[in-house]
């Protein structure tokens, strides 16, 4: 196993205010939790029945660290918590995690603001692994990200794993947070939107091929997105550029679910940047977004990250070497300090060009993120 990259914020930001930790099911948050444990006495799990009585009885246990796993899904929860924080000795530490956005389960209307740091844990990447070997590049690819199927080093555990995975979000996750009638319909968006990863998505034409409403495929969009099942990017849009407005591009946390592999690449780098940007977001405080470009002309480039008027990276993925995309370079012309990467799987040309363009394999650009 591997030290979280994590770790040492939750350690420092633990002596400050509680600390959340979400992110999808299955990412390696309890396990990372129970690390700063001495022992297991600290830890109770709304899902268990013992340690829910514990929770509800404020039979709390003499532990300087408490972690509170899934207690989300109470519906108090937040006054809960508030109630034990500002009552707890000052050398008490809380630590909080969930399969779920915690940000948005907000049951009660008490607010916690200014009580807590919120982090996102996402799966292992190139840079976590500390690793620029194209062997881990392709095992994470055929693997995942998530530490269950990817130590396991099986690419049929992987997918017993990620089937199961997908049941248990379903079946156990939407029904206890959600509501949420109509299942069977739901369960087919989750099958089907594997096969649209790297389309801008059309909520319209899965309105049709569903048989529901506009707001209803819009709200279990939400919903997946509230679970770390998927995660959607907007448009980059400025002024210099003829960019489109409003159509969003999804990919999934667990990247296998796709069968195409310059497609599941794509995914790959996606998720990569995501995390290299939340980490951004809730440990330094960075105002940064990524995105996708394209515009009405029909040009481009798979990621974009900075702000809607400041971008400071583009990067364009291709599964081989290939000749440097166009829309690079139109947008090399306009954003002239913004780093420029064309990134490629299983490629191996590794130069820049005459306009400033890197191209290189993917695993040297992967590994300088984090």
């Amino acid at each position: 196993m591997i030290t979280r990259y994590l770790t040492n914020q939750i350690k420092n930001d633990l002596l400050k205010k509680m600390v959340f930790i979400g992110g999808p099911r299955q990412v390696g948050k309890t396990t990372l939790a129970k690390s700063f444990l001495q022992n297991d006495c600290g830890y109770l799990n709304w899902d268990v029945f013992e340690h829910r009585e514990k929770i509800l009885k404020m039979e709390l246990p003499a532990s300087i660290l408490w972690i509170f796993d899934e207690i989300h899904k109470y519906r108090k929860w937040r006054n809960y918590l508030k109630g034990i924080y500002d009552a707890k000795s000052k050398e008490q530490q809380i630590l909080v995690t969930g399969s779920a956005r915690l940000d948005y389960y907000r049951f009660s209307g008490d607010s916690l603001q200014g009580r807590y740091y919120y982090l996102r844990l996402h799966p292992i990447s190139l840079a976590e692994l500390k690793s620029e070997s194209q062997e881990d590049l392709l095992s994470l690819l055929n693997l995942g990200g998530f530490p269950e199927p990817f130590f396991s080093a099986s690419t049929i555990e992987a997918k017993r794993w990620s089937r199961e995975y997908r049941s248990r979000l379903i079946n156990e996750d939407i029904i206890q947070l959600e509501k949420v009638q109509d299942l069977g319909n739901l369960e087919l968006l989750a099958m089907r939107l594997p096969e649209l990863v790297g389309s801008p998505l059309s909520i319209n034409a899965l309105r049709e091929d569903l048989q529901v409403s506009h707001k209803t495929v819009a709200n279990w969009l939400k919903i997946f997105e509230r679970l770390y099942a998927i995660f959607r990017l907007s448009p980059f849009g400025s002024a210099k550029i003829r960019a489109v407005k409003k159509e969003q591009k999804h990919y999934h946390f667990d990247w296998t679910l796709i069968t195409e592999l310059s497609l599941r690449f794509e995914n790959l780098v996606a998720a990569a940047l995501l995390k290299w940007v939340h980490y951004r977001q809730d440990t330094l405080g960075e105002d940064c977004e990524l995105y996708y470009f394209r515009d009405i002309d029909g040009r481009e480039v798979d990621f974009v990250i900075g702000t809607k008027s400041n971008p400071e990276l583009f990067i364009e993925c291709k599964w081989n070497d290939d000749q440097i995309s166009p829309s690079l370079k139109y947008l090399k012309e306009r954003f002239k300090t913004a780093e420029y990467w064309q990134i490629s799987a299983i490629g191996t040309k590794d130069y820049v060009s005459d306009s400033g363009i890197r191209v290189a394999p993917a695993r040297k650009f992967l590994a300088k993120l984090i």
